[in-house]
């Protein structure tokens, strides 16, 4: 009920980004909750593959980057891990459910509950409301940011890992499965901040480099008092423009902050670059949004 430009509302085009608060109900948001665990009690980590998850360019291109891991996670369910919470030997320093940062990036391809909530009919309804011809679902991630160690996310775009020609094509949907608070660490925005392009791209590094992906140009430092937070509670959905510039705090509370997200193409039109991180392979291309 807001009011909308070619069907998108105006608040969208504006702000590059919008809260729509209760889009899924608590026992949706449940259910996700539930089968994540059951996800995480299968789950098996070769010690080589207990990659740490980081936001943070140099620690990025140290564990990502040479971790084949990273690179072919885009079609399988895997396991990325906070800092700290593995000895040098790779064992867990705390219970293993509370040292993941985040599982990705096909849950929404092979497993049966993420993949009824991507392509719900609500979810379905809002992109022909966003007029999306033909979204097609390029990842998704469970992310948990775990209390008191749910590291921060530096300011970044999407498109700097999702790059497509034109720009403009990318649409992330985060979910959140809890209250995400000032305290536990709920996402910023800069207002305004997806209309000048993007200044930095993840791309994979050519063969025989030391790491497998690397950065081209440089994340601009943004002033701390352009960002406003965007608190949402369970169930509320927030839908991200590709190019809005978004960060998140370190969790600095009891609580966790789960929340699920998953990234949409528009691909009338679209290319999506050879160079990205994340490609569509022969056993996962990716999924059409409508069913």
């Amino acid at each position: 009920h807001l009011p909308v430009h070619n069907g998108v509302p105006f608040q969208f085009h504006e702000d590059g980004f919008l809260v729509l608060e209760h889009f899924f109900t608590a026992e949706e948001c449940d259910s996700m909750r539930d089968q994540i665990q059951s996800v995480i009690a299968e789950m098996e980590v070769p010690p080589h593959c207990r990659t740490e998850f980081s936001t943070k360019e140099k620690e990025q291109l140290q564990a990502q980057g040479s971790s084949d891991y990273f690179l072919t996670s885009g079609d399988k369910i895997r396991f990325f891990f906070e800092k700290g919470v593995l000895d040098e030997k790779g064992n867990f320093l705390i219970p293993k459910e509370k040292s993941l940062s985040k599982i990705g990036h096909a849950l929404h391809a092979y497993d049966p509950v993420f993949k009824q909530i991507t392509h719900s009919s609500k979810v379905q309804e809002l992109g022909r409301k966003l007029g999306l011809e033909s979204p097609v679902i390029v990842q998704s991630m469970y992310i948990f940011k775990q209390p008191g160690i749910g590291g921060e996310v530096t300011p970044h775009q999407d498109a700097t890992f999702l790059y497509t020609e034109p720009l403009g094509r990318v649409l992330g949907f985060w979910i959140a499965l809890e209250d995400a608070t000032l305290e536990n660490g709920c996402l910023w925005f800069i207002p305004g901040s997806h209309t000048s392009g993007i200044t930095r791209r993840m791309v994979r590094a050519s063969p025989g480099t030391s790491t497998c992906v690397e950065f081209i140009g440089s994340e601009p430092t943004y002033e701390d008092n352009r960002f406003i937070p965007v608190p949402i509670s369970k169930g509320g959905l927030i839908l991200i423009h590709g190019e809005v510039v978004h960060k998140s705090e370190l969790n600095t509370s009891e609580l966790s902050r789960h929340a699920f997200t998953f990234h949409v193409m528009e691909a009338k039109d679209t290319s999506w670059s050879k160079e990205n991180w994340l490609q569509p392979t022969p056993e996962l291309p990716f999924p059409s949004l409508y069913t």
